[in-house]
């Protein structure tokens, strides 16, 4: 009996992954070896692993796995720097740092965690190799830093994303990411050394129309073991053998498809029970840049090089295919090849709606950069529209039976007349009739006219040499008077606009290589730089840039023409292949969210920079050349210089209209920030001016309160806490307070006691609560908010309503006659405005539109003794 308790014993330890112990534990002052192939943690429900694994020759990696043979690898610490066979060691130092050594004792990886008491790692059920201190403080886990699985129950947050690996036996990081956007939606993209772009949802359609929310910005997705996945932007899906409880994994593949795999135990073959795409060509960069990707379910998926293109590397799809040849400028020396049913996303150089076939080879054959175009059509009804997209770069090309369009590749003259044709046309389906050859018979003339034919030959011979020297002369003339206008232009626009175009080389060396990030947002990244005559600026790096450089200039152009003391100022761009910058004004204090975290604003400075700001958004909307809706009033948008002078930021990336035009179709996507967005973006209102009013005003209301505007905490008598909106606390305020003296010292910034202007403070709450009326036609404008913050005199505790529209009973005017004294009622307002001068009649101007000058008292009712004055020009429609 004992014997057999010896060998049962012998036989555990044998099995057991760990030499030592079957632990999955490792405490303060242990390590784990490389060079003990069995030197292993293990869970306690024998799951999973946590130890070296080889992934080459004499290369390892401290991996996390099933805990099974060739189990399947679902996290790894040093994926892109692998350790030496020999003499690497994982240890858990007294320090409370989990390092990750080579063989010549350099630090390959570690969590950088600090601890005063001991610490112990622990590895858990459900795959989380979790470090713990002995009160059970975590301090680092695996789940927080995903490669490219996630476990069930591991959520994917804000601050993680999975990476794919580069190939099926390169595990190092690839070109595929999954992760929340700063639009809080889960997206993939395609990110390369050479390009990226987002393919899913797909980039063509709206968050909503994906059917993602972006008002939740809790940016958590989840997978649990009976095959549900959720994501706080509402996009769900559901394992084909939803409602068991199994092994399930999520990875993001080296192809770029996120998978779902699912089995009941270990030992037995993974099983794929969903996956983001069934057609892999949808996905992006797979066959590379200049290439074509089909696909059929029998045969699978196909990459292949498009006509005259050879591959960069004969391995590696995703290096794409490089031309054999060199495109010629001269639109003489170029013809288009014919590729059907074939679809490249991206990179238009812009886009052309109805337009004829022979009108589209004209816009392509005008750009040196043009390398073909795209001419698909659009069946409505009966109505046929046939649309245009010259290319600057074949990239994610796909070939469809059912895709309504051909691509035209732009290939030179000469190498189309090669032998190498024909093939070419095999290759791609190209149903091209065989060479008919017909055989003229010979005949014979007579010497005499022989000589006659010779001489009209050389005749004509003579008269084709002088019109083609004819020919080349005209056309010398013209290329070197269209570059002469064309260095015009530019010297004009430089001596008008008075900012200049970067390179990219010049902007990446002010950055420092783009190394000093300032800033970021949903249009890009933010980076300090110097120029080279020494100013320093602010460079924007556009995330997104899928504009033309055609229509990337002109909106520049017109950004160029805008200049107010209150809106930052731009001294440059960049427009460079898929590079779009643009050069700004550097601001040393920074944002006003950063400013108002840090309590370093006055209420002078507060108020200062609430007038600026009205300023800077009344000239976008009412005085500059182009009505500019900014979409985006935020405090992280309005910047403050030397002085504390508020500038307007980013109005740039905003969508410009013509006057007039209160909504364009492409104002269906939802912009801006949650917490300052107007209801109507919501509500699928036309969009107006009214927007950016409404997000001002809950600027001003985070001026006076110092609060966010997601969520207020107050505690109640219990000490307990509500949570409840900015703008709806401050109303409940307003409401329960019996004078706005009282009011103000409950809901103002507590940094501000002791200092602050009641009377100027009581002006601008009411001026924000006006601004942020759910009813847009209640709100005013840019202009009047000026004019109301600029305004003195008004008494503490009056409520401030803006005469749009005298109604109701009131006199005719004619010119030069005075209306008579009496009570009128604004517009959505039932509060009475009593007119205690005479209205006198200025002028009559066109349309009729009549000058007034109004003397009113506002408030809730008239009395005499109140005698505080509002004196105000504007003009009414009669």
């Amino acid at each position: 009996m004992g014997t057999l308790f010896i060998f049962y014993v012998l036989s555990i330890v044998i099995s057991s992954p760990i030499s030592s112990s079957n632990s999955h534990t490792l405490k303060e002052g242990s390590s784990l070896s490389v060079a003990k192939p069995n030197n292993f943690l293990t869970s306690p429900n024998r799951i999973f692993s946590a130890g070296f694994y080889p992934i080459g020759v004499n290369a390892y990696c401290f991996a996390i796995r099933f805990n099974e043979p060739n189990g399947t690898i679902v996290w790894m610490a040093n994926r892109d720097q692998p350790v030496n066979g020999k003499g690497s060691t994982l240890s858990l130092l007294k320090t409370g740092n989990f390092v990750l050594t080579d063989a010549g004792l350099i630090t390959v990886w570690a969590t950088g965690t600090v601890s005063q008491s001991p610490t112990r790692l622990y590895l858990f059920d459900n795959g989380n190799l979790v470090l713990l201190t002995s009160e059970g403080v975590v301090l680092w886990q695996s789940f927080d830093s995903p490669t490219d699985t996630l476990l069930t129950e591991q959520p994917l947050t804000r601050y993680s994303k999975l990476v794919s690996s580069r190939s099926e036996t390169n595990f190092s990081s690839g070109f595929y990411k999954l992760f929340f956007d700063n639009d809080n939606v889960l997206r993939l993209i395609y990110d390369s050394i050479v390009l990226s772009s987002v393919y899913w949802p797909a980039p063509w359609l709206v968050s909503w129309d994906a059917g993602r929310s972006t008002y939740n910005n809790t940016k958590t997705a989840v997978l649990d073991s009976l095959g549900n996945f959720s994501s706080s932007d509402d996009f769900t899906f559901m394992s084909a053998d939803y409602g068991t409880v199994m092994q399930r994994i999520l990875r993001l593949e080296c192809d770029g498809n996120v998978r779902l795999y699912s089995r009941k135990n270990l030992g037995e073959n993974w099983v794929v029970t969903w996956e983001a795409f069934n057609d892999p060509c949808s996905i992006h960069g797979i066959c590379g840049a200049n290439s074509l990707c089909s696909y059929t379910p029998n045969s699978g998926r196909k990459c292949s090089c498009v006509p005259g293109h050879k591959m960069k590397n004969q391995t590696d799809w995703f290096y794409g295919c490089e031309p054999e040849f060199t495109l010629s400028c001269h639109k003489n020396e170029s013809r288009f090849f014919k590729i059907l049913n074939a679809d490249f996303y991206g990179y238009d150089s812009g886009f052309y709606p109805n337009h004829t076939f022979n009108a589209c080879q004209d816009l392509c054959l005008q750009s040196c950069n043009c390398v073909g175009f795209q001419y698909s059509y659009l069946q409505s009804g009966t109505k046929v529209n046939f649309n245009c997209y010259p290319k600057t770069l074949l990239v994610n090309g796909l070939q469809k039976p059912n895709f309504f369009g051909d691509m035209y590749l732009r290939l030179p003259k000469s190498y189309l007349l090669t032998s190498e044709k024909n093939t070419l046309d095999e290759e791609f389906g190209l149903n091209c009739p065989g060479q008919v050859t017909k055989y003229l018979d010979r005949m014979y003339k007579k010497k005499n006219a022989n000589q006659l034919v010779r001489f009209m030959l050389w005749f004509a011979g003579a008269v084709g040499a002088l019109e083609v020297i004819c020919i080349i002369l005209i056309w010398h003339l013209l290329i070197r008077n269209q570059r002469n206008s064309d260095a015009n232009t530019r010297d004009y626009n430089l001596a008008t606009t008075g900012f200049r175009r970067f390179s990219f080389s010049e902007l990446k060396k002010a950055t420092l290589g783009f190394s000093q990030e300032i800033g970021k947002g949903a249009g890009g990244v933010v980076y300090k730089g110097v120029l080279s005559d020494s100013r320093v600026a602010a460079i924007k790096r556009l995330s997104e840039a899928y504009q033309g450089e055609a229509e990337f200039l002109a909106e520049v152009n017109t950004i160029g023409r805008v200049n107010h003391m209150n809106l930052i100022e731009m001294w440059g761009y960049c427009a460079e292949g898929k590079h779009r910058l643009l050069v700004y004004e550097y601001m040393e204090h920074g944002s006003l969210k950063e400013n108002l975290s840090s309590k370093v604003l006055n209420w002078n400075k507060r108020f200062k920079i609430a007038l600026g700001t009205a300023k800077g958004l009344a000239y976008l909307h009412e005085e500059c050349l182009e009505w500019v809706l900014h979409c985006d009033v935020k405090p992280q948008n309005i910047l403050l210089g030397a002085d504390y002078q508020p500038k307007v930021a980013d109005f740039g990336l905003s969508k410009l209209l013509k006057r007039g035009e209160p909504r364009d179709p492409s104002f269906s996507r939802i912009r801006g920030t949650r917490g300052y967005m107007a209801p109507e973006w919501v509500t699928n209102q036309s969009i107006t001016s009214k927007v950016d009013v409404y997000s001002y005003g809950v600027v001003l209301l985070e001026i006076l309160t110092g609060k966010s505007p997601w969520h207020v905490n107050e505690a109640n008598g219990e000490e307990e806490t509500q949570s409840r909106g900015l703008i709806t606390w401050v109303k409940e305020n307003v409401n329960g307070s019996k004078d706005m003296l009282g009011c103000l010292e409950q809901i103002m910034d507590q940094s501000l006691e002791g200092e602050s202007d009641a009377e100027k403070m009581g002006i601008l709450l009411q001026v924000a609560l006006k601004c942020v009326e759910e009813d847009k036609g209640a709100r005013p404008t840019m202009g009047q908010v000026v004019e109301m913050l600029q305004a003195t005199g008004f008494p503490l505790g009056c409520r401030l309503h803006v005469l749009y529209e005298l109604v109701g009973d009131s006199a005719a005017v004619d010119n030069n006659t005075a209306a008579r004294k009496g009570t009128y009622v604004s517009r959505g307002d039932t509060v009475k405005m009593t007119v205690v001068e005479e209205v006198v009649v200025e002028e009559v101007g066109e349309a009729g539109k009549i000058a007034l000058t109004l003397v009113v008292w506002i408030g809730p009712d008239v009395k005499k003794e109140s005698r505080w004055w509002w004196r105000k020009r504007r003009k009414y429609d009669s």
